[in-house]
């Protein structure tokens, strides 16, 4: 996986993050969802690269080979806006002041609260199967409940970590033949890491408290995405069913929003990527 990638341990304020960065030209960063790793760019990163882009694939904090703090009650060092910083520090670490982003699943909810918070860095944004946390939790019906429980269970304390870890294997599910042997490989080595998946879960109770406090505070205030942003979503995945269109959610987050959707499952990255390359490659270089 990622030919001609180099790969370095950034050191943050309070975590140390995991970079794969590879090519040349205009900076793309590039924000994996749960329970995946960067790894699962393997297949759209040369893409980018081969179309004149300089690509950043970090493990988002205490995914993979990143670690980040010790948890506390309040959750605020996995908070969005944490993890959010480390990428900004990491970029600017490798040279980059302004970047364009995408972030899939989690990483989307990682990409919102960049934009947000550091709007100067972000030249373009594309988000990828995710709505707002708090729209999320705004829209709670029965079907989402049902489809969406793991949100809910992650969120209650110690009992998840102890169903987890007592088989990992079970209960994080992928094929190597779509992900990629060695894609799984390292999948599978972190998370069967107890450190990684209490951070994973941190990632989600954050989500439900500190995160939905911050989107909620930037809806009162008025704060939106200040860049053009790209909404794609999986046709084989949910997120059309239980809301309608995306893009109309999205665009109460941005004035300058546009997307479609993809014909894949929800781990695009893996299952559709030379679609996904192929909008994002356009998108960035607009």
């Amino acid at each position: 996986m990622f030919e001609g990638f180099d790969s370095t341990l950034v050191q943050v304020e309070d975590a140390s993050i995991f970079v794969r960065h590879g090519g040349q030209g205009p900076p793309v960063l590039l924000l994996h969802g749960h329970p995946r790793t960067s790894a699962t760019w393997h297949r759209v990163a040369p893409q980018l690269v081969e179309r004149g882009f300089t690509v950043v694939c970090p493990d988002l904090r205490g995914y993979g080979r990143s670690r980040g703090p010790a948890p506390t009650a309040d959750h605020v060092g996995y908070s969005k806006r944490a993890v959010a910083g480390d990428m900004v520090a990491v970029m600017r670490s490798l040279g980059h002041a302004r970047f364009s982003l995408a972030g899939h699943d989690r990483g989307g909810s990682v990409a919102l609260r960049l934009a947000l918070d550091h709007p100067g860095a972000v030249t373009r944004v594309a988000l990828v199967d995710c709505l707002p946390i708090s729209e999320h939790l705004s829209r709670i019906t029965a079907e989402f409940a049902i489809q969406w429980w793991h949100w809910f269970f992650f969120a209650q304390p110690d009992i998840p970590e102890r169903v987890i870890n007592a088989d990992p294997d079970g209960w994080y599910r992928g094929d190597p033949r779509s992900m990629g042997q060695e894609n799984y490989d390292e999948w599978r080595e972190a998370t069967r890491n107890p450190e990684v998946v209490r951070a994973m879960l941190e990632d989600y109770r954050a989500g439900l408290t500190i995160d939905k406090h911050h989107e909620e505070a930037d809806r009162t205030a008025g704060v939106r995405i200040g860049c053009p942003a790209l909404i794609l979503w999986s046709l084989q995945d949910d997120l059309e069913d239980l809301y309608g269109d995306p893009l109309k959610i999205w665009q109460q987050w941005a004035p300058d929003v546009r997307g479609h959707g993809i014909d894949s499952g929800h781990h695009v990255a893996e299952q559709a990527p030379d679609a996904l390359a192929a909008s994002l490659g356009d998108f960035f270089a607009g």
